[in-house]
């Protein structure tokens, strides 16, 4: 795509944060991103997000749902408290109802599950206001499901399985 339809596209403001504590994850996206004319930022923990957004409130964000030191939906607010434009995406492995509805009430546009690639979460990032998502290619089998579900149990009992 020639560079003046990548900056149409993206506006004047092409700042991106990008909160993952996947590093290799992390490096891959700010580098495809960096590609589509985005203006890349990272940050591997909610504390880093957070100061990278009182710093300079980014345009757009892609957020991981959890991170080791706590949850993706501190940085959410965290931008929703300095910028209501910004266009934010939520990335998890666990996907759940709950947590969708909490990143959207927050102001999150989309909710993406991993492993989700860069073409998809640009897709998400440039969808216009009322465009609707496409249906998954390939919805979770049940035996995903079951696995998510076991997963999510299992991190809100603490890793304890006595």
């Amino acid at each position: 795509m020639p560079e003046t339809a990548i900056s149409e596209e993206l506006g004047q403001d092409r700042s991106l944060l990008i909160v993952d504590d996947d590093k290799p994850f992390l490096t891959r996206l700010a580098r495809a991103m960096e590609t589509r004319g985005f203006e890349v930022q990272t940050a591997e923990t909610v504390g880093e997000g957070v100061a990278a957004v009182r710093a300079r409130p980014p345009a757009y964000a892609v957020v991981d749902m959890r991170l080791n030191d706590g949850n993706g939906l501190d940085v959410i607010e965290a931008i929703r408290g300095k910028r209501t434009d910004c266009k934010t995406i939520v990335l998890t492995g666990y996907g759940n109802i709950a947590t969708a509805v909490t990143a959207v009430k927050l102001g999150a546009m989309d909710y993406l599950s991993k492993p989700a690639d860069a073409d998809d979460i640009y897709m998400a990032l440039m969808r216009k206001a009322g465009e609707k998502a496409e249906p998954p290619e390939n919805p979770m089998s049940a035996d995903r499901v079951r696995w998510e579900h076991i997963q999510r149990v299992y991190e809100l009992c603490e890793r304890n399985v006595s």
